[in-house]
């Protein structure tokens, strides 16, 4: 009795709950934890102590990291965790921003991972790591997009920032935001050199922000890009829908991404989907209140798409709150 009074008094507090349900996911470290719930890394200390004494979480330590995970459902401990955590709703607001900002955090570590990524620095993205015909995707995408000028653009999920120096020399200004700061000092490096046959980039700058909650407000730009963000998104019409709020009428979108293809291709890096089919896409779009167009194939080990859309009059606002009207 004295042990399960233990592990239900342990899980009797917010916090501790929203780490045993995103332990239950995988295992995470405490820096990736104070990511996603920021909170601060002494707070989360403590509760995971009392949740690790309690028996509901299992330490493993990995060079300078200790990995927290929710023991196997085929232990005493493990089984109580599950049918606890069975008793939370699935769509509460806070577990589904939890899982939100868990699938970034996934994303960024598969990211930091990359070989290619220690090497290169700022000359890195995912498709060249994976192998992928970034050069003739980036050409696909000239070609997609009118020579004149495209007005305000915006690269969610911008990475490092090539985007904005591919396109800089079309857009009269150009924003990047991506939610990890790693990214986005390699980003700032990037724009600090002379872009395409030395072209300025003076017109370009980045900022930190989640893309489910973009610091923007209502229809500030022309051109919103989505470069091989939606297959690591936990929640992708939301991301969307985003997208689309601060679109201009008639603005476009343009979503480069993975095809659909057998997950077992990508099982190693945790994608959170394997690539989209046409008609998904077009799904996803329509609900956004976007209009989509033909999709553009380009093809490699895994074939990549572009999807081009049009804003309409009307468009889904997820919230009506944004932090700030200025890019």
């Amino acid at each position: 009795m004295d042990t399960l009074l233990t592990a239900l008094r342990a899980c009797a507090e917010p916090t501790r709950l929203r780490l045993l349900a995103l332990a239950a996911r995988g295992a995470f470290c405490v820096v990736e934890f104070t990511e996603i719930l920021g909170q601060s890394q002494p707070r989360l200390s403590r509760h995971l102590r009392l949740l690790g004494e309690a028996g509901l979480l299992e330490r493993e330590r990995e060079g300078a990291n200790v990995w927290f995970a929710v023991p196997g459902a085929d232990t005493a401990p493990g089984a109580l965790a599950r049918a606890i955590l069975a008793r939370l709703p699935e769509e509460d607001p806070i577990l589904v921003a939890d899982r939100r900002h868990a699938a970034r955090v996934l994303a960024e570590r598969a990211r930091a991972a990359s070989d290619s990524f220690r090497r290169k620095g700022a000359d890195w993205d995912e498709m060249r790591a994976l192998e992928l015909p970034a050069g003739a995707v980036e050409q696909a995408l000239l070609a997609l997009l009118p020579d004149a000028d495209l007005g305000r653009m915006l690269d969610i999920g911008t990475g490092t920032g090539r985007m904005l120096e591919l396109l800089a020399p079309r857009v009269g200004l150009a924003l990047g935001v991506d939610a990890s700061r790693a990214m986005l000092a390699l980003a700032r490096t990037r724009l600090a050199k002379p872009g395409q046959e030395g072209a300025a980039l003076s017109h370009c700058a980045v900022r930190l922000a989640d893309m489910y909650r973009l610091p923007l407000g209502d229809a500030g730009y022309d051109l919103v890009l989505l470069h091989m963000v939606l297959h690591h998104a936990e929640d992708s019409p939301a991301v969307l829908a985003e997208a689309a709020r601060v679109l201009k009428p008639g603005g476009r979108l343009v979503v480069i991404d993975l095809a659909a293809h057998d997950p077992a291709a990508t099982a190693r890096l945790a994608f959170r989907w394997p690539g989209f089919s046409d008609p998904r896409m077009a799904e996803l779009m329509r609900d956004a209140g976007l209009e989509p167009s033909a999709s553009v194939a380009v093809a490699g080990p895994l074939e990549i798409r572009l999807w081009p859309a049009l804003r309409g009059s009307a468009v889904l606002v997820p919230h009506a709150d944004p932090l700030d009207t200025q890019a």
